[in-house]
């Protein structure tokens, strides 16, 4: 499925967009809002395996936080748009050092570098840009959710900042598959699409 074979190894980082317990946990916001998503629930231990594979390889895996932060008064500063789209939003939902904001356990011990992020890319309004640039990070490979929302805006931001950009496209998952096909299609345009497998292949 690769759309290139290039050598992947140290330079390389694993970028994880928002596997978090308010998103995938049975005990969620999403879930107790009534929004399921089950090909995401297959991400983690997939994903997991990947970020193996790369840290054995001398690579370096970054995960991003969605994080509601709370105003003066303790409430969640929900954008209109979020809003709109998830009205069951609430107090303590993704804030910042909870149980909800951390990524699910399968991720335990593996990432190297977390940011909290406000929007759908994880370079907007956070320091992961200059993280990757400090490590000497020239190539980054995208997973997490969803793919036409925080994977998609993140793999545009990462392409329009010179980095080889790489598309995990079963390491990825949206609300429906007609939008996830379509946006790994769309993807095409500005980054690599290939799968966890053949980009653990690629390792060395």
């Amino acid at each position: 499925m690769s759309d290139n074979a290039q050598t992947a190894g140290p330079r390389t980082a694993l970028v994880i967009i928002d596997l978090q317990n308010d998103f995938l946990h049975p005990d969620g916001a999403y879930a107790r809002g009534g929004d399921s998503n089950p090909p995401a629930l297959l991400l983690p231990p997939r994903v997991a395996t990947v970020a193996r594979a790369l840290k054995r390889a001398g690579g370096m895996v970054v995960a991003s936080q969605f994080t509601l932060w709370p105003d003066a008064a303790g409430e969640p500063m929900v954008s209109p748009h979020l809003k709109a789209l998830r009205p069951y939003l609430a107090k303590g939902d993704f804030a910042p050092g909870s149980w909800g904001q951390a990524n699910v356990d399968e991720l335990a011990g593996l990432t190297d570098i977390t940011v909290s992020k406000v929007a759908y890319s994880a370079f907007f309004n956070t320091q992961l840009d200059w993280v990757l640039r400090r490590a000497g990070i020239d190539t980054v490979a995208v997973c997490g959710i969803v793919t036409n929302g925080g994977v998609a805006s993140t793999v545009r931001d990462a392409h329009m900042r010179d980095y080889r950009t790489l598309v995990l496209a079963d390491g990825c998952a949206a609300f429906g598959e007609e939008r996830h096909r379509t946006s790994l299609a769309d993807m095409r345009n500005v980054a690599e699409v290939t799968d966890c497998a053949a980009f653990i292949e690629t390792l060395a």
